[in-house]
């Protein structure tokens, strides 16, 4: 479904990954860890098309994406939750929710689509009105998956999504993933939280200094001694 192949980007001149190369098949749940700074917020970017690539290319379904911009790449279908949720603090989550249906192809479905999603997040449902400003951190990162979730996509990308979170919240937030991944959808995830993301993940790689140092199944990876050693001290 997505493959990137021998990736290179930066910013202002400064390369931050090289060589990446990756790929996420329809229906997997695909994790990238790493330490801070190693790359995996710029990667997503990259595939995003915030960030253009500098070498390498990059497929999606098979049609390359470089040279999309960002909203014509989440109208191919590849939605991204930032990290920090990047809600509009002010107005009320029902109208944060609504501005994730803005690619031509969600709108007409939008009040349509919004009640499915909100079949997901229930606690949503609850606070439609409120602004989304007002709820808490564990709230917020709800309101931003279900609004990545409005746009229809073909993959959902996360980035970050238990950050500041209390472990709790974590799991919670993992078991959100967890359900939207058996309803079918394509997942790539970057995330510190090494133990949650690589329970669920089909696969993995591992970036470190930019680069693509280990790659295998979540398992594998969850097992492996020098991950083992490197992120979680044992």
């Amino acid at each position: 479904m997505l493959k990137l192949e021998g990736v290179s980007a930066g910013y202002g001149g400064t390369e931050i990954i090289r060589n990446v190369t990756l790929e996420v098949n329809r229906g997997e749940v695909v994790t990238i860890v790493g330490a801070n700074g190693a790359g995996k917020t710029t990667t997503l970017r990259t595939i995003c098309g915030i960030i253009k690539p500098t070498a390498g290319k990059i497929e999606f379904e098979g049609k390359p994406i470089n040279g999309l911009r960002s909203d014509q790449i989440v109208n191919v279908g590849i939605t991204m939750v930032p990290e920090g949720r990047q809600l509009f603090p002010y107005i009320s989550v029902k109208d944060n929710l609504l501005m994730g249906a803005f690619k031509k192809s969600a709108r007409g479905v939008a009040a349509q689509r919004l009640e499915e999603v909100l079949e997901i997040f229930p606690r949503v449902r609850e606070r439609l009105t409120q602004q989304a400003g007002s709820l808490s951190g564990g709230e917020q990162q709800m309101v931003a998956i279900a609004r990545g979730l409005m746009s229809n996509p073909a993959m959902l990308m996360f980035d970050e999504p238990s950050l500041g979170l209390s472990p709790l919240l974590v799991s919670q937030v993992f078991d959100v993933i967890d359900r939207i991944v058996s309803l079918g959808m394509t997942v790539l995830i970057v995330e510190q939280n090494i133990v949650h993301t690589l329970k669920i993940a089909n696969r993995g790689y591992v970036l470190e200094n930019g680069e693509v140092t280990l790659t295998g199944t979540g398992k594998e990876l969850l097992e492996n001694p020098q991950i083992r050693k490197a992120y979680l001290g044992i």
